[in-house]
């Protein structure tokens, strides 16, 4: 499999539960157009692969594009371009042939990742010397990661490197996880991880994360026993995997580190309590990139990964 060629004009589209978000890149990385709808979810796999064609027909009206990237909800395997496992999000989104899927509707050459994966792509790409290690967290409604070790991504068995999610964390110990065992960080650590713990300390059920956020800025025990729980969770492993990894950067992103400083001065001193002699100093960052993160990282798979072409023999 072959690589598009730098500089070329690409469109990079992101995937997620609920939006389509397309944007098309000139060949020096300008935004030449933009585009969004929603995701098909509840109508299956096909359509939802017809509505991604469908966002990268609109976003190029004059077929500029030479190449497709896509950064997807789900673990997904670039080398086979499947979407190896995946939650209830989009209906039937496991096992979805997503790279020649995408290729055969659009006939363009298609390069796919999860999209926590690509999003961590620019961060990566903006270590100084271009061979550094990242450490990369998403905290939001799940716990996804990425993980760069001397310049270069990991993607692992079936795609599945970087879901710091599913690894075990002693705050969680005895909670099921939606991945059907116990105990993992995200059941702990994520914004509804969180606000379930809110509501196993008082009974009291609580709609979504801004509400016990609140309530912690209140000085609410409850609430601010529920958010420094899941921080320091997070923490200690992100604290241990920079042990592991010995990351030049560490990033934390996701709706859940902006909820405010309760959590992030939780969460950076729960990581520093875990770390080794030569990491000490070594702090958790905000995203250098912003809304552009995921589309831009999916542009960029383009030149980084195999290229899944139409028709290809199957």
């Amino acid at each position: 499999m072959s690589t598009a060629a730098t500089g070329a004009v690409v469109i990079g589209l992101d995937l997620g539960g609920t939006k389509i978000a397309a944007a098309l890149f000139a060949a020096d990385g300008t935004v030449l157009s933009r585009h969004t709808r929603p995701t098909p979810a509840r109508d299956g796999a096909e359509a939802v692969l017809d509505a991604l064609a469908a966002a990268a027909a609109a976003v190029d009206p004059g077929r500029l594009a030479t190449a497709l990237g896509i950064a997807a909800a789900g673990v997904v395997d670039p080398r086979s371009g499947m979407v190896t496992s995946a939650t209830d999000s989009i209906s039937g989104w496991a096992g979805t042939a997503l790279g020649t899927g995408l290729a055969d509707r659009t006939g363009l050459p298609v390069a796919c990742d999860n999209d926590v994966r690509a999003t961590a792509g620019p961060e990566l790409a903006a270590l100084p010397d271009g061979h550094g290690s990242l450490l990369f967290a998403a905290v939001g409604t799940g716990v996804g990661g990425a993980l760069a070790v001397d310049g270069r991504m990991l993607h692992g068995a079936a795609g599945i490197a970087g879901h710091l999610g599913h690894l075990p964390s002693a705050e969680a110990a005895g909670l099921p996880c939606t991945c059907g065992a116990t105990g993992h960080l995200e059941v702990i650590a994520s914004g509804p991880g969180i606000a379930a713990h809110y509501e196993r300390l008082t009974g009291t059920p609580v709609d979504r994360l801004e509400t016990v956020a609140a309530r912690a800025a209140e000085g609410e025990r409850a609430a601010v026993r529920a958010v420094t729980t899941g921080a320091t969770a997070a923490g200690r492993v992100l604290g241990g995997l920079a042990n592991a990894l010995g990351p030049d950067r560490v990033v934390v992103a996701g709706g859940v580190p902006r909820i405010g400083a309760l959590y992030r001065e939780a969460l950076a001193a729960a990581f520093a309590a875990e770390l080794m002699p030569p990491l000490r100093g070594l702090v958790p960052e905000p995203p250098l990139f912003g809304h552009d993160a995921a589309v831009l990282g999916a542009a960029a798979l383009t030149t980084a990964l195999p290229l899944h072409h139409p028709g290809a023999l199957r």
